[in-house]
C-alpha cells in the first residue's frame, strides 16, 4: 500500500481578476492555501473587478492585507504558513529577497514575456499596437518579471480591441497556463525556460495623465491611446477651455459602416470637431477618429452641444 502524497501549501498574493482565477485554479488543483496576501480595496480607484477578499471568506481562507511588503510582521506570517511554493497573482508591491527566500516563488504576468515586462503590461502592448500578448508564469527573482519561464499562454489582439477586452482574454489565458502546468509545478518536474532579457524591455506603471492626446499625432496612435486607456480605466482625454473632454468610444474614421471614407481631403485643423453631427477628431496626419461617445467633465455630451460650444470659440 502506497502513502497518499502530502498536500502542497502554498502562500498566495494576488489580487484583481487574475488573482481570483488562478486562486481557483489552485482549489482546484488540490493545493493547500494556507494563507492569502492581498491588498483592501482604494476608495478613489474604479474597483471593476473581482474581489480576492471575497473568494477568501466564500473558501474559508485566510488573508491579510499589510501596507508594506517589506514589513518584519509580514515575513513572519509568511513562514509561520510553512509554504512549500508561493505565488503572487496580480499582486501589486513587489516581494523582498527575504520573502522569496522562504519558498520556491512563482509569479503570473500578463504579457509573453520577456515582452512588456514591468507595470500595465496589456495597457503597453495596447499603446504600441501589438497584435498578441499573452500571460507567462515564471520565476520569481529580486528583478521583476525577469525569472525562468515556466508556462505561457498567447491570445490576439484584435484591430480594435480595447485594453479592458484585452485583459479579459489574458485573465483566462492565465488560468489556462496555469491549470496545465499545475500537475508538473507540484511534481517538482515544471520547465524551466529561458527569458532573454536582451529582448523586449521594462515598462512602467501609467497614470490618468497619461492619457492625454496630442492631436498632432497620426491617428493610429491616438486611436491606440483611446484603446490603451478606454473606459474602465481613465479614458483618453484632451481639455478644452478648461473643460475636460473624454473619449468614452471611438473608431478611425471610415474603418466602419457609416464613417466618413475620403476623411483627409476635409483639411480640418486637429482637435475635435463636428462634421454633420458628428464628432470627430482631426489627427495630425490629416485622418480622423469618429467618436460616438464623448464625455465633458464627467457628463456625456452630443454632437450638437459640443457644435455650439465650439462655434462660441470661434
Amino acid at each position: 500500500m502506497t502513502d497518499t502524497p502530502a498536500r502542497q501549501r502554498a502562500v498566495v498574493f494576488g489580487y484583481h481578476n487574475v488573482g481570483v482565477r488562478c486562486l481557483k485554479v489552485l482549489l482546484a488543483g488540490g493545493v493547500d492555501v494556507a494563507l492569502v496576501v492581498t491588498h483592501e480595496d482604494n476608495a478613489s480607484e474604479n474597483i471593476w473587478f473581482e474581489s480576492v477578499i471575497s473568494l477568501c471568506q466564500a473558501e474559508g481562507i485566510p488573508y491579510i492585507t499589510p501596507a508594506d511588503a517589506r514589513s518584519p510582521e509580514l515575513l513572519e506570517q509568511v513562514k509561520a504558513a510553512r509554504p512549500d511554493l508561493m505565488f503572487s497573482f496580480y499582486y501589486r508591491h513587489m516581494l523582498p529577497a527575504d520573502l522569496l527566500e522562504v519558498a520556491p516563488a512563482f509569479n503570473m504576468h500578463g504579457s509573453l514575456l520577456p515582452e512588456y515586462r514591468g507595470r500595465a503590461p496589456v495597457n503597453w502592448a495596447v499603446l504600441h499596437g501589438a497584435n498578441v500578448t499573452g500571460a507567462t508564469l515564471h520565476e520569481m527573482t529580486v528583478k521583476p518579471d525577469a525569472g525562468a519561464i515556466v508556462a505561457q499562454m498567447d491570445v490576439p489582439i484584435l484591430p480594435d480591441d480595447t485594453a479592458h477586452e484585452v485583459f479579459g482574454k489574458v485573465q483566462v489565458a492565465a488560468e489556462q497556463a496555469l491549470w496545465r502546468v499545475l500537475p508538473s509545478l507540484l511534481a517538482g518536474t515544471a520547465p524551466r525556460l529561458p527569458n532573454d532579457l536582451s529582448k523586449g524591455g521594462y515598462f512602467g506603471g501609467r497614470k490618468p495623465e497619461d492619457g492625454r492626446i496630442d492631436w498632432s499625432w497620426p491617428a493610429q496612435h491616438v486611436y491606440n491611446l483611446h484603446r490603451a486607456v478606454a473606459p474602465p480605466y481613465p479614458g483618453a482625454f484632451t481639455d478644452i477651455d478648461g473643460v475636460r473632454y473624454v473619449i468614452q468610444r471611438a473608431r478611425i474614421a471610415g474603418t466602419g459602416h457609416g464613417n466618413f471614407g475620403n476623411v483627409v481631403s476635409l483639411s480640418l485643423p486637429p482637435g475635435l470637431t463636428v462634421v454633420d453631427n458628428c464628432i470627430f477628431g482631426v489627427c495630425g496626419d490629416g485622418r480622423m477618429l469618429t467618436i460616438s461617445a464623448l464625455t465633458a467633465d464627467g457628463e456625456p455630451i452630443t454632437a450638437e452641444q459640443l457644435a455650439i460650444r465650439l462655434a462660441a470659440r470661434a
